[in-house]
């Protein structure tokens, strides 16, 4: 199935849109928001119904053909959504612990997944006025400030830093980390651990806690366009989308430096 429209329209106007979805967002952001829980114990916010409300109302007018799965949505079964070939994938309000504790590093994330890959992706963070975005074969992009510059990768340096969850640090993520070269930490909320590597402020990223496919389609597009690697733990495989009943990921690494020797160099303090 092909989109009606181009991907660069297609990247600009699910751009706007997950910015119109921000300044709802922040405005609900500015008063004495009220926190309830889901089921699972997860916050739940008036910012994630009314961001979700206006990307699906807004996606579906851009592309009606194309399924949603959000994590404010419906809940749809595998075998349901098993026969997608294409379809968004949506975090209306990515890190609402962020966002409940006022700290500014939540984002709205957009990402349309093609056969199990994140073809476009759309990371935005409005407290923080900057946006990430990407697309296959257009490249990724960061504007902050009304200015528009393309990002990418960096070198890893001799000291590597690595990025961090800021509200899900656990065990397993310090034995992890315990077996890493010597390097710095930078801990960030949300899917901005991801735009991190891609702008090259950080080499990488490792995950250990639990995730759900819609916290890192679109982190993952914006880092691998920029020319990141995202793999999974432990057997480093791609991360792929829609091809089991759990929308959980596994555990997963980005790399912004295949040449490094991730791998080799944790496997070699084990």
């Amino acid at each position: 199935m092909t989109s009606p429209l181009p991907l660069p329209a297609l990247l600009e106007q699910t751009l706007r849109l997950a910015r119109e979805a921000g300044d709802a967002i922040m405005q609900i952001y500015a008063s004495d928001f009220s926190v309830t829980q889901k089921d699972d114990h997860s916050p739940l916010t008036q910012a994630d119904l009314a961001a979700h409300r206006i990307i699906a109302a807004g996606l579906a007018q851009l592309e009606p053909h194309l399924p949603l799965l959000s994590e404010e949505g419906a809940e749809l079964p595998f075998a349901s959504r098993a026969s997608w070939p294409r379809y968004w994938l949506v975090d209306p309000l990515d890190g609402t612990k962020e966002f409940v504790k006022r700290n500014d590093e939540f984002t709205v994330n957009i990402a349309l997944i093609d056969d199990g890959i994140p073809i476009l992706g759309i990371v935005h963070a409005p407290a923080l006025q900057v946006s990430y975005f990407a697309a296959k074969g257009l490249g990724a992009f960061r504007l902050r400030n009304g200015e528009r510059e393309a990002i990418r990768t960096r070198r890893t340096p001799a000291r590597p830093c690595l990025v961090v969850s800021k509200s899900h640090r656990d065990a397993a993520l310090d034995a992890f980390l315990a077996h890493a070269p010597a390097h710095d930490e930078a801990s960030r909320g949300s899917s901005l651990k991801f735009c991190l590597i891609a702008e090259g402020s950080a080499d990488f990223y490792p995950r250990t806690g639990p995730t759900s496919e819609w916290d890192t389609g679109a982190g993952q597009c914006v880092a691998e366009v920029a020319g990141a690697t995202v793999l999974t733990l432990p057997h480093w495989a791609p991360l792929h989308y829609n091809r089991k009943a759990s929308l959980l990921n596994p555990g997963f690494v980005v790399i912004g430096d295949t040449a490094y020797g991730w791998r080799e160099k944790l496997q070699s303090t084990a």
